[in-house]
């Protein structure tokens, strides 16, 4: 296994699951833009010199500095290439990530923003439009992925790191293999596996639940599992409410999905392509499946702050980031795939790390349907500029804490 693989609790996700996977398997066998409005910062045209400093917000696991193993670290040589110091701020969540670009009193140079936060940011005017003219390596990112930052004719973001949501079972636990979310969503299925399956704890797993009820209940008449009314989400709410008693944990972290699975525990659930990946390499017999009535995914993306001091000094990281080797070591690290598809040539990610992780496959990519920021005003289906009453990431959260905490 390759050296970097995530984190967990400030620990490689990858020693996490090793150590999990001896225990388990022995148990086994015994630019500055003020406080203007949204869409008045304007992209940057030119670059100067770095300003020596760069302040970023960002989940735990997308900046190392070798703080938490030695040799890992995209830090140090990008600080001693540039000048550039860099200062960032780990958050725990989401809502803290948001909160904290949201507050005009700080002035954060970028964020790593998954899709639940970069959508609330662009419509605030809490970060700005991306010259991609401006980023070396732009063009080598995957093309499908730069769309999904697009707004009109501006770019809000790099992309950085991917994945999608599978369904992953036991082959000898699972019989048949499953097919879709049905497998389990439907209750009729999920019981035969009761207190033996995972799901991701987020409160976008609702989409996973939409798709499900777009082909089961058409009436409903789903088009975007993200863009849901009031009704859709109450009826996607309820089918995982009543999936709730058949389900043995919700993980926050991918090895908390091999944990699961390693022990035996678990035989079905909802996992990223990483847990999978660990287990085979472990001997374990899983495997995983792309739902038939749809693949979710994310992409998490660094952007510039609307507000930022160092505007010069957050392109030169964009540059950076995007670059094949330090690709390479964030996808190791986190177990995600990379946006650089040259992350998998030469002597940088292994063969079978970016086959398991689609890494440069167009016609999954295109599959795929990224997550987005629910929001209250979305496009009717059918009707080209219509517009219909939806739900919001509040309300999201809501019906994803009910549903699954009761």
């Amino acid at each position: 296994m390759g050296l970097w693989a995530g984190r967990l609790g400030g620990k490689p996700v990858l020693a996490a699951a090793a150590a999990i996977l001896t225990l388990a398997l022995g148990a086994c066998s015994g630019g500055g833009g003020g406080d203007k409005p949204a869409g008045t910062v304007k992209p940057a045209g030119t670059l100067g010199p770095g300003e020596g400093a760069l302040n970023l917000v960002t989940l735990p696991g997308y900046l190392e500095n070798g703080g938490s193993d030695p040799r890992v670290d995209w830090v140090t040589p990008f600080e001693e290439r540039t000048g550039c110091k860099v200062n960032w701020r780990a958050v725990r969540d989401v809502r803290e990530m948001t909160d904290l670009m949201q507050n005009r009193a700080r002035r954060y140079d970028g964020v790593s923003a998954p899709p639940e936060v970069a959508g609330r940011l662009v419509a605030g005017g809490h970060v700005a439009p991306v010259n991609p003219d401006l980023v070396d390596g732009y063009k080598k990112l995957e093309p499908r992925l730069r769309g999904l930052l697009r707004k009109g004719r501006e770019y809000y973001g790099v992309p950085f790191v991917w994945s999608s949501n599978l369904v992953m079972y036991d082959t000898r636990a699972v019989q048949p293999a499953p097919g879709g979310w049905g497998a389990l969503l439907d209750p009729a299925q999920a019981r035969r596996y009761s207190g033996r399956i995972i799901m991701r704890d987020s409160p976008l797993t609702l989409a996973e639940a939409a798709l499900y009820l777009r082909n089961k209940n058409r009436k409903l008449k789903i088009s975007d599992p993200y863009s849901l009314t009031p009704a859709q989400l109450s009826a996607a709410a309820e089918v995982l409410a009543a999936q709730r008693p058949y389900v043995k944990t919700y993980w926050k972290q991918p090895a908390d999905a091999v944990a699961a699975f390693a022990g035996g525990g678990a035989v079905l659930g909802e996992a990223w392509p990483y847990p999978v990946d660990v287990l085979n390499r472990a001997g374990r017999q899983t495997q995983a499946v792309a739902a038939s009535d749809g693949v979710t995914g994310w992409m998490n993306a660094w952007m510039v702050g609307a507000r930022a001091e160092h505007p010069n000094c957050m392109y030169q990281w964009l540059q950076w980031t995007a670059s094949p080797d330090v690709q390479q070591q964030v996808a190791e690290w986190n177990g995600v795939a990379p946006t650089n598809p040259q992350a998998c040539s030469g002597d940088r990610l292994k063969a079978g790390f970016c086959g398991a992780h689609h890494v440069g496959d167009r016609g999954y990519l295109d599959k795929v349907i990224f997550a987005h920021t629910p929001v209250r005003e979305c496009a009717a289906a059918g009707a080209a500029g219509a517009k219909r009453d939806c739900t919001d990431y509040d309300d999201w959260t809501r019906a994803w804490i009910e549903a699954t905490q009761k």
